[in-house]
Formats: structure tokens, C-alpha cells, sequence
């Protein structure tokens, strides 16, 4: 199997993963969906100058693609996964499984901060811990996964 089917699959997995995870603590907590990724979409969509259309499309819209921007962050952690030096991919699974958790989580909560979805600074520790959590359950299942399949 060439090595970003690999990668494509394993950040597939982790992104399964997170989901899981997310929905699992909204389930458990009670607490609802982060409107955080269609703010990210929507803002991205202004600074692109591309319409998305009237207020109702544009909400759809905007959740459907701040949806698809976590794919997005979950495939291409993997592909850059299977595109490191064999070293990295030799470490064991909870070495690689934070680093990849803590890309995935930099490159979805780069994003929102920079386009001002979102402030770290000012969340609590429920909030960073839904965040930290479900990306570290990715970054171990990706690795894990991409692991499996080299094999």
C-alpha cells in the first residue's frame, strides 16, 4: 500500500476517532456543539470575498464547511504523518500519538484564533480539556493506524 493511502486512512481513522470522542463528551456533558468551525469558515469565506449566499444558506453553508475544514486538518495530519522521516514513524504509538494530537489540535485552533473564532486565553479548563482530549484520542489513533498498516 503506497504510503499516503496510508496516511489518508489513518488521519480518516483519527478524525472518526475525535468525532467520537467530541460527541461522546457533548452526549455526557449535556453541552452543545462548538460554533467555532462555522465561524472559521464564515470569516474565511469574507476574506476570500466568496458569497456564500442570504442568511440561512450562508448558516448552512458555513456549518457544512466548517465541518469539512476538520476532515481537511484530520487527512492532512495524516498524509504529513506519512510523509515524515521513517525515524519519527518508528517511534512507539504513545510517543507519535501526542505530536500528531498536538498538530491537529494547532492546526484547527491556529486558525480559529487567528481569525478571532476563538481566544485560548480565556477558556477554562472544561474547555481545554474538550479540545485536548478528542485530539489526543486522534493523534493515538492515527498513529496507531498508520502503524497497523505499515506493517
Amino acid at each position: 500500500m503506497h504510503t499516503l493511502t496510508r496516511g489518508v486512512i489513518a488521519g480518516a481513522t483519527g478524525t472518526v476517532a475525535l468525532n467520537a470522542a467530541t460527541y461522546t463528551d457533548m452526549l455526557v456533558r449535556a453541552r452543545p456543539a462548538s460554533s467555532v468551525p462555522a465561524e472559521v469558515a464564515n470569516e474565511l469565506a469574507d476574506r476570500a470575498d466568496v458569497s456564500l449566499g442570504e442568511e440561512r444558506t450562508r448558516t448552512n453553508r458555513t456549518q457544512g464547511a466548517g465541518a469539512l475544514l476538520g476532515y481537511v486538518t484530520g487527512l492532512g495530519i495524516g498524509i504529513g504523518y506519512s510523509l515524515a522521516p521513517r525515524m519519527m514513524k518508528n517511534l512507539p504509538v504513545w510517543a507519535t500519538g501526542p505530536v500528531l494530537g498536538v498538530a491537529a489540535m494547532a492546526g484547527s485552533d491556529v486558525p480559529a484564533t487567528v481569525v478571532g473564532a476563538t481566544d485560548p486565553k480565556k477558556w477554562g479548563v472544561n474547555a481545554w480539556l474538550s479540545d485536548i482530549i478528542p485530539h489526543m484520542v486522534y493523534g493515538v489513533t492515527t498513529a496507531a493506524v498508520y502503524r497497523m498498516l505499515d506493517r
